[in-house]
């Protein structure tokens, strides 16, 4: 009897989307605007299958293709995963006019939203999202949607991020803002020559808070061996500009305050041993939004744990959650 062959992985299509000249809400105007997407799955006649995952920090929309099968219903599904601005794939420092704060350029979420917003309407002609996922960075964009735009989002899946950057979650963006800018290469504007210092020591502090004490003891190699293997290459790819935006992005992030007025069932997701965004933290944004349900999953993979490529115990856990919140009614 021979064996079942493997399925074939999703097959993914990359979207450049221009949008034009791009008026960001800080006054200044990116010209021709690009978001950059990647669809996975084929969505259906009505229209109604499109689920958006805005990236987080540091990703291309290609780096949580993953998501597709192991978490999220590809079969059943059109999967959109938008790239915001900074990060190198959608406009950005490193391939557009964009500046840095230091020239008076931030990128708010509402940016963000905003231009997924567009590229939503005039690439598949979807105006309600049946659900938003989003992890870290990409939680705090659907938060923002579910803010902005409350009678076009059915539902949210928050895992592994906030409302608002906590005071003690600012410490840890500011500290990987000063390993970048305390490098000798930082102009004051920008860099002269690769910050190799820098992002050597923006890897170390990353990985620091990233991953768990627990998990860290099941390290054998000097963790700076470690760190420098499987941390640092992801930043180096990185222009240390569109590093630099991602982070004021993160920093400017705060929509608590209007929690009450979202109508999606939200899903809010925190992983047991998350150092940037505790349980306790989740749980306050869980029981201030109307009928949202709070989940905690037990990993030692700490912030990871809402990312886990590699670990099936931690994707079978959030496919359960999402195929519960995808089973209930929208409020909207």
């Amino acid at each position: 009897m021979s064996a079942t062959p493997a399925a074939a992985p999703p097959r993914q299509q990359l979207i450049e989307h221009q949008l034009g000249p791009w008026p960001l809400a800080c006054g200044h105007t990116i010209p021709d605007a690009q978001i950059t997407a990647v669809q996975i799955g084929a969505l259906n006649a009505a229209r109604s299958n499109l689920i958006l995952v805005p990236t987080s920090y540091g990703a291309r929309p290609e780096d949580l293709a993953w998501l597709a099968g192991p978490v999220l219903d590809v079969q059943r599904w059109c999967i959109v995963i938008a790239g915001m601005f900074g990060n190198g794939a959608s406009s950005s420092p490193s391939n557009s006019a964009m500046g840095l704060a230091e020239q008076g350029w931030l990128v708010r979420h509402h940016d963000n939203v905003a231009a997924q917003r567009r590229m939503l309407q005039e690439v598949f002609g979807v105006e309600r999202i049946p659900l938003i996922y989003g992890w870290s960075m990409g939680a705090q964009q659907a938060y923002q949607w579910a803010v902005d735009h409350p009678q076009l989002v059915e539902r949210i899946c928050c895992v592994g991020g906030t409302a608002r950057t906590s005071p003690h979650n600012r410490l840890f963006c500011l500290s990987l803002r000063q390993a970048l800018t305390a490098d000798r290469h930082w102009t004051g504007g920008g860099f002269d020559a690769p910050p190799e210092q820098g992002l050597r020591t923006f890897a170390l502090i990353y990985a620091s808070w990233a991953a768990s004490q627990p998990f860290f003891r099941t390290i054998a190699e000097p963790v700076g061996e470690h760190v420098e293997r499987q941390w640092l290459p992801h930043y180096q790819r990185h222009d240390p500009r569109d590093l630099i935006a991602m982070l004021d992005t993160w920093l400017a992030h705060d929509v608590a305050a209007s929690l009450s007025q979202i109508r999606a069932r939200t899903a809010v997701v925190a992983g047991s041993h998350d150092l940037y965004f505790p349980p306790a933290d989740l749980q306050a944004d869980a029981e201030a939004i109307p009928g949202a349900d709070f989940h905690r999953i037990e990993s030692e993979l700490g912030h990871r744990a809402g990312n886990p490529h590699s670990s099936p115990p931690e994707q079978e856990q959030l496919r359960q959650i999402v195929d519960t919140l995808l089973q209930q009614t929208p409020h909207v």
